[in-house]
């Protein structure tokens, strides 16, 4: 009885795993053109693409639109810090980290009205922000408020919350409450393509809802880490009952 044959696409893939894991390829080295790999492995592009699409997943390799496909440096890990809402400064603000901020005024649709609890059209001052380690993503966010919570000149590039925002941190005064929910699953298509990462891995994704002491959300965050790439902190402080003290 013969066994199965081994496809084509795995064979390019272990051999290109091999000379990562041995150091003939270097962290940060590009790979050579698709077209070029194809012709070395006398394969289709679509074969050489797919075995390509099997380190992606494993995240040996990141392809970077437009530049072509990178052996990926030595995964760094970020700190995401429970219940303040923040990135730990200590690992978030090494200079090698940097992080791009978009802001907008959108009207709200579909979940960010049940999350924010507003009706459907409400302005919102929204900011888009990508966590970058040279041009390799570490975590996306998306962190939207109210607009007559938003403080006049909240979404200039001068903004005092502008800080806050690059921390992915709870943008306005301290809320009353932060529930913030976790967990781990496949990535979108867009955020697969955002954070450079193959469709098979998995992201931690946080939804964080700030509320104040009246109740009334004044804020929703939507942040997303590759889960190599990020450590998620709770501490959890207990509250002693007065009336356990005296006595």
């Amino acid at each position: 009885m013969t066994g199965s044959v081994p496809s084509r696409r795995h064979d390019i893939a272990d051999d290109l795993r091999s000379q990562i894991m041995t150091g003939r390829i270097q962290p940060g080295e590009r790979l050579p053109s698709e077209a070029g790999l194809a012709d070395q492995y006398k394969v289709s592009t679509a074969t050489l693409r797919n075995a390509l699409a099997v380190l992606q997943a494993e995240g040996l390799v990141e392809k970077i639109h437009g530049k072509g496909n990178f052996v990926r440096r030595p995964l760094r890990k970020i700190m995401y810090v429970g219940g303040w809402g923040t990135l730990d400064p200590w690992t978030a603000a090494e200079p090698a980290l940097s992080v791009t901020v978009r802001t907008a005024t959108v009207r709200a649709h579909g979940h960010l009205t049940t999350l924010l609890k507003v009706p459907t059209g409400s302005p919102l001052a929204e900011f888009s922000c990508v966590s970058l380690e040279g041009e390799s993503p570490h975590g996306l966010a998306r962190i939207y408020v109210p607009r007559d919570l938003a403080p006049a000149g909240m979404l200039d590039d001068a903004s005092s919350c502008r800080e806050a925002v690059t921390r992915f941190a709870v943008t306005g005064p301290p809320p009353a409450a932060v529930r913030e929910t976790v967990c781990a699953r496949p990535p979108t298509p867009d955020e697969a393509s955002s954070l450079r990462i193959g469709s098979a891995g998995a992201v931690l994704a946080i939804t964080r809802i700030a509320t104040d002491s009246a109740g009334r959300v004044v804020e929703a965050a939507l942040l997303v880490f590759p889960g190599d790439r990020v450590d998620a902190v709770f501490t959890t402080h207990h509250v002693i009952d007065e009336r356990q003290t005296q006595g």
